[in-house]
């Protein structure tokens, strides 16, 4: 009999020896396999075939300089990247990160969690990553706009409707893939396909730019069902004030729940009447202005400087949606404390993972990211499919498919969580029942 675990340790060794800096990539595999364990011994021939070493090395990684122009005459370059991870269960797909934390560790860890998002969605999607440590903050539409433009130049070569089909992340917004758009339909004529969270008089999906945020509440409501609860009068912390954390407050508003902080980078605000998510758009979409801005237009708010995973206050149920690595063990220790019973992730792995090991110790319920947050990939896979009919369906079409993927995504989870008698560790399904798909895919498609 095959000795899972030794093949397990085996390949993270292998990681370890090819990879030895790449921290994040590390962390966010190392996590996946240990939970692999009991699919693994089930199914032997996948151990033969060494199917865990064909997954975590991405069938493509492109690097690539970007030179651009800033305002003032200064000729600057910065790095891209597209890692092409996966494609057993369809074309690659995955988002463009600008920030300067981005390199390849951080764009492979993305790319390896988007193999078994998408596959989670049931939608024929591969897993894909990309972006650049170029950081928009502070830039004019200018040199936004000349920075995409040669990043494009680059990027199209590696790109198609159905070869690669790149959306939006941290940093890359509407306007953003509009500029990557025209450039590419300037080198390759019009390809409506070729990008996804494109403006809605370019083949755009309604409801796109709510897809992600309210795809966290869908699952979080799911998960909530299952334990016979309920989203009404629960209240809710939130980090983040982009596109997910504002999405996230309207759609958990609308069902009821009660969200009482929104940050930044810079701090948090503490609204303990409930966050109006419509200020929230006011000042992040359409001023891009900081959170702090909040407080003086709302009479019941606060601002405070720094996370707030660090504040102390009584509250049901944590949704991090701001970034990889949020919250670390104290704060999560802070979390159990403050009598939180469910943690849903609306960013891509917000949570340490000795974090995670808290959250279970603390009897609290874990929908991890790539469940909880396949939102907005789910909605950009049904762009994708309306571009390829050319039809556009309306904002109450997409937003019942999503509802119904984001639901089917916890009862995967939840399905495999009971085969495998896992004690509610969503986590570990949820692993567990994407990995499933893409390893079948790959065992038909043999060594390709």
């Amino acid at each position: 009999m095959t000795n899972v675990k030794a093949y397990i340790e085996s390949i993270k060794d292998q990681i370890d020896r090819r990879d030895p800096d790449q921290k994040e990539f590390q962390e966010a595999v190392f996590t996946v396999l240990d939970s692999l364990k009991p699919t693994l011994e089930e199914h032997p021939e996948y151990v033969e075939a060494n199917l865990l070493g064909q997954l975590v090395e991405p069938e493509r990684v492109i690097q690539f300089r970007v030179p651009w122009q800033s305002d003032d005459g200064k000729f600057n370059v910065s790095r891209g990247f597209r890692v092409q991870f996966n494609s057993a269960i369809g074309p690659y797909k995955g988002g463009l990160r600008l920030h300067p934390t981005v390199n390849l560790s951080v764009v492979k860890f993305l790319g390896f969690e988007q193999i078994l998002k998408n596959s989670l969605t049931g939608l024929p999607i591969g897993g894909a990553k990309g972006g650049s440590d170029f950081d928009p903050k502070g830039k004019s539409n200018s040199e936004i706009m000349r920075f995409c433009q040669s990043f494009m130049t680059e990027l199209q070569r590696h790109i198609g409707p159905d070869l690669d089909v790149p959306a939006g992340d941290i940093g890359v917004g509407g306007r953003e893939i509009g500029y990557l758009f025209g450039a590419y339909k300037r080198l390759n004529g019009y390809q409506n396909g070729v990008l996804t969270g494109k403006g809605l008089t370019f083949g755009g999906s309604l409801a796109r730019t709510e897809a992600t945020g309210f795809g966290l509440l869908y699952y979080t409501n799911a998960m909530l069902k299952a334990q016979g609860d309920t989203l009404t009068g629960k209240k809710i912390k939130i980090s983040g004030a982009g596109n997910v954390a504002t999405y996230a407050i309207q759609k958990a508003t609308e069902l009821g729940a009660k969200v009482i902080t929104v940050s930044d980078s810079n701090g948090y605000i503490y609204d303990p009447k409930g966050i109006d998510y419509k200020v929230v758009k006011q000042i992040k979409e359409v001023e891009r202005g900081r959170i702090r801005d909040y407080a003086d237009r709302v009479e019941s708010a606060e601002y405070h400087g720094g996370s707030v995973w660090n504040f102390d206050v009584d509250y049901d149920i944590a949704l991090p949606c701001a970034t990889q690595n949020e919250i670390n063990k104290d704060q999560a220790k802070l979390i159990v404390k403050d009598g939180v019973k469910y943690v849903c992730e609306g960013a891509n792995m917000p949570s340490y993972p000795d974090a995670i090991a808290v959250y279970r110790d603390g009897n609290i319920l874990y929908g991890p990211a790539k469940a909880a947050n396949a939102g907005g990939v789910a909605v950009s896979a049904l762009e994708m499919s309306q571009n390829s009919e050319r039809l556009a369906w309306s904002f109450e079409t997409v937003d019942n498919r999503l509802q119904d993927i984001m639901e089917d995504i916890f009862a995967k989870s939840e399905a495999a969580d009971k085969k495998y008698h896992l004690d509610k560790d969503y986590q570990a399904g949820a692993n567990i029942a994407g990995f499933e798909k893409v390893a079948e895919a790959m065992m038909a498609q043999g060594l390709v």
